[in-house]
């Protein structure tokens, strides 16, 4: 008997030696939280198991769930659901987010109650709306992980004030704008921001970092030389933006790096062949970026126990199967420039900044009613001056008579400089277009009109165009031709996909074909405004003024079409699928008529319909 007592006495201290630290009662208070806080996440399926009888700091702890307490209050929760995130949604296969009814202001209201919560992981729980700035209530908070939500808006910038914080990640959600400033963070060691739409500038970061995760955004400026400093660094990834500038070759050297991953920027320029490599480094991925010269020794044939990937640069070492020609890089290189620094305070919100917004509002939508109705009245009005511009058609290359002369209008000043930036219009001959489709292969060929074929294609530069062949099956006399290339020279304009050049082949004895113009255009391959206004990630970046630039700078494309060139050119099909957006967002009318003769005597319009 007295063996057995003594066998209860050892069971019952090892129970309570393996019990958690979390062990204790939570206070009522909290508990309601708790459940507040399942009905405002809509029951994922981890918390349904949750009933008025749950003791949650006896919970155990598992990866998807773990809640820890101390003192009778709750220090940690961690909540992993199996919702979708921006990165891994399907193209039409709806909402991925919780309902409509979702509040993040309520959540937060709720999670910021609990006074002593030191650990906040909320993973691919479907959150959407931007975090309020309410979360400058947390004064205990270390660790903050968002990760794989639909979260939008800037990153509050009362992140900053928590100074215990050492880890935050906020990874794959729809985050934009600019990172609040964490240099004021000393115990900050891991921040992971990857897969946002943060940008253009760098973030300022504290120098306590162990691993930062910058990938997947759109920063554009330059590498900062403060990097330097970052003693403790051991991984950095900074990997597919569009980060431009010389590779500073100190980040080789930092004294703790272990990965650095670089890749699909457009960085530029050599390393010098003396660059030194830290012993730590073990990892180093450069591919993709506009890089020429050789690669140092620490990191060239000569390094050992070490993975490098330099691929698709101009370097002229290792495999050149695997290299951009010199020319492509000095090309891309000239072509790019880092975003100004704009340094400025955002001001708070107050009544004056309410007044000029709504004034701001009332400014704009007056201009655009006025800019409307002077197109209107243009479009109505006679054409009058004739257009001084020497046409670059005189130098085509088309058996015929000498160029008659053509009847077309004065374009205004305004009009002539919204082209600047593009390339000078030329004439292509026959073994430039075949060279730049690779002999019309297969695998350039994006569809086919009722008109025409379009082939993606690349011109000895590297740029990339679409190329349009149109088969005239009607004979022409050459002056005709030579009048419809005059002003397929002119549609050339900042709010148009313009047009770069073209080619003509005359058939002499062809029975079905008389010629083949060729017509080379401008590639823009960021997608139409529809996608940008239905996508789950794009239209995040659609805000009041980029949709307002959106919009007048498509009605300054139609004013171009209207009455920049003579005839000018009516019936669109202007719709949101026909305006493409580059990577600035500048609208691009990509679905306006071209008018070709198609038989003797009359006159069809040429449907520009880009593919994508």
């Amino acid at each position: 008997m007295e063996t057995s007592r003594v066998g209860f006495c050892l069971l019952l201290c090892t129970i309570f030696m393996v019990v958690p630290v979390s062990i204790g009662q939570l206070t009522s208070t909290e508990t309601r939280l708790l459940f507040q806080v399942q009905k405002l996440l809509e029951y994922p399926e981890v918390l349904q198991g949750w009933t008025k009888w749950t003791n949650f700091c006896y919970l155990p702890h598992s990866p998807p769930l773990k809640i820890v307490c101390a003192n009778s209050r709750v220090t940690e929760i961690t909540i992993v659901g199996n919702r979708s995130s921006p990165a891994n949604v399907v193209p039409g296969s709806g909402p991925q987010g919780l309902s409509g009814k979702f509040s993040m202001d309520s959540l937060f209201t709720v999670l910021t109650k609990f006074s002593s919560l030191r650990v906040l992981s909320l993973v691919s729980l479907g959150l959407w709306g931007p975090l309020p700035p309410k979360i400058n209530r947390f004064h205990s908070l270390q660790a903050l992980n968002m990760t794989s939500n639909f979260i939008s808006g800037r990153i509050p910038k009362q992140i900053a004030s928590f100074q215990n914080l050492t880890s935050l990640v906020l990874a794959d959600n729809l985050f934009n704008g600019s990172v609040p400033d964490l240099t004021g963070l000393p115990l900050l060691k891991v921040v992971n921001l990857g897969g946002n739409l943060l940008g253009p500038q760098f973030p300022s970061l504290s120098q306590s970092l162990v691993s930062i995760t910058l990938s997947n955004n759109s920063f554009r400026s330059q590498i900062p030389s403060g990097l330097k400093k970052f003693n403790q660094l051991q991984r950095l990834d900074i990997s597919s933006n569009r980060l431009v500038g010389p590779l500073p070759s100190f980040l080789f050297s930092l004294a703790s790096i272990q990965y650095l991953n670089l890749a699909q920027n457009q960085l530029s320029g050599a390393l010098a062949s003396t660059t030194a490599c830290s012993n730590n480094l073990s990892f180093v991925d450069i591919s993709n970026n506009l890089l020429i010269g050789k690669l140092p020794s620490c990191i060239g044939s000569n390094s050992r126990n070490k993975t490098v990937i330099s691929s698709w640069n101009c370097l002229s070492t290792g495999n050149s199967n695997r290299q951009h020609p010199y020319s492509f890089c000095n090309k891309e290189a000239l072509a790019v420039k880092p975003v100004e620094s704009k340094e400025q305070e955002e001001p708070g919100i107050n009544l004056g900044l309410i007044l000029g917004i709504i004034g701001g509002v009332v400014a704009i939508a007056g201009a655009i009613a006025l800019l409307m109705f002077v197109i209107i009245r243009r479009s109505r009005t006679t054409e009058d001056a004739n257009y001084d511009e020497r046409s670059i058609v005189d130098k085509m290359s088309v058996r015929s008579s000498p160029k008659p002369p053509i009847d077309s209008r004065r374009v205004p000043q305004t009009m002539r400089s919204a082209a600047i930036g593009l390339p000078r219009y030329r004439v292509f001959s026959l073994e430039e277009i075949e060279d730049a489709t690779n002999n019309f292969n297969p695998s350039n060929f994006m569809g086919e009109g009722s008109q025409g074929q379009l082939y993606k294609g690349w011109l000895v530069d590297g740029s990339l165009v679409v190329v349009k062949c149109l088969k005239l099956k009607q004979k022409h006399a050459p002056q005709n031709l030579i009048q419809h290339m005059e002003v397929l020279s002119k549609l050339r304009h900042r709010h148009l996909v313009s047009v770069l050049g073209h080619c003509i082949v005359t058939y002499q004895d062809h029975p079905n074909v008389a010629s083949t113009v060729f017509v080379v255009f401008e590639h823009i391959s960021n997608g139409s405004l529809r996608e940008h206004l239905t996508d789950w990630k794009k239209k995040e970046i659609l805000k009041w003024p980029q949709r307002m630039a959106i919009t007048i700078g498509a009605a300054r494309g139609v004013q171009f079409l209207q009455t920049g060139i003579s005839p000018g050119i009516y019936g669109n099909d202007l719709k949101i699928d026909n305006i493409l957006l580059d990577e600035t967002l500048t609208p691009k009318i990509s679905n306006y008529n071209i008018p070709l003769p198609l038989k003797t005597g009359s006159e069809s319009p040429l449907s520009n319909r880009l593919s994508r």
